[in-house]
């Protein structure tokens, strides 16, 4: 068992991260807004709850103390530097050597050698300045939170969810290191999936300094990706058999 801090827990994404954490014995501090705290109710003795907002330096150094991991929602919530403030408080204060995990959308790159649809560029171009606007939400401040973790000597990753629906687990997902992958082409996870892939990166070295890109495993395209890895796994196999035979 390991302590795991969730910061972002009282969201729909947040509430799943605490569910998986739990049910793999983790320790669990969640920390979210004070009017949200009731949320989190189903989860009363089982989870240590710290109220304030997540881009309160004060509040993340009490939350992620002692902590083994930290799973952090990246909300671009606003316009004052929501997401880029709770990234910083994390990098500054989890402790040397701490599992970092990230969530954000398939908007963010990495490397900028993602290929992206014109519908995501279009709505990304769109809806990032109307609701900026409207004071709702800032995009731009999520890529700057970003930009300061893959900046970081931290053990971070960054995983990149597509479109999200409810239902069922489909178990975990798969992912690639750039959108636009034929992987990636259904564009679709379950939130309970996606939850499942942060809390796995816990204990996943291999993901370390990743920032992946994730779609449902029952997902058209991961299916048909399985299928050709099988198929060439089997052709080589077949081949190889031939050389060895007399």
């Amino acid at each position: 068992m390991v302590k795991v801090c969730i910061v972002g827990a009282s969201g729909k994404l947040g509430q799943y991260l605490v569910q998986h954490a739990l049910d793999r014995g983790h320790e669990v501090v969640g920390v979210c807004r004070e009017e949200s705290v009731e949320k989190l109710t189903a989860f009363t003795g089982r989870i240590t709850v710290i109220p304030g907002a997540t881009d309160d330096r004060a509040v993340i150094e009490r939350a992620v103390a002692g902590c083994d991991g930290v799973l952090v929602v990246l909300v671009p919530r606003g316009v004052h530097g929501y997401a880029s403030g709770t990234a910083q408080a994390v990098l500054d204060h989890a402790r040397p050597g701490a599992r970092l995990v990230f969530s954000c959308g398939w908007h963010i790159t990495r490397d900028g050698q993602d290929v992206y649809s014109w519908k995501l560029k279009a709505l990304v171009k769109v809806f990032g300045p109307l609701a900026r606007l409207a004071r709702f939400a800032d995009l731009d401040d999520q890529v700057e939170a970003c930009r300061r973790v893959f900046a970081s000597d931290t053990r971070w990753t960054v995983v990149r969810g597509s479109d999200l629906e409810e239902g069922e687990s489909q178990g975990l997902p798969v992912w690639s290191r750039h959108v636009g992958d034929p992987i990636l082409k259904s564009n679709s996870t379950r939130r309970v999936d996606f939850a499942l892939f942060m809390v796995a990166a816990l204990e996943n070295d291999e993901l370390v300094h990743e920032a992946p890109a994730i779609v449902g495993c029952n997902t058209p395209s991961a299916l048909a990706h399985a299928a050709a890895i099988g198929d060439r796994m089997t052709a080589d196999s077949r081949g190889r058999r031939t050389v060895v035979q007399p």
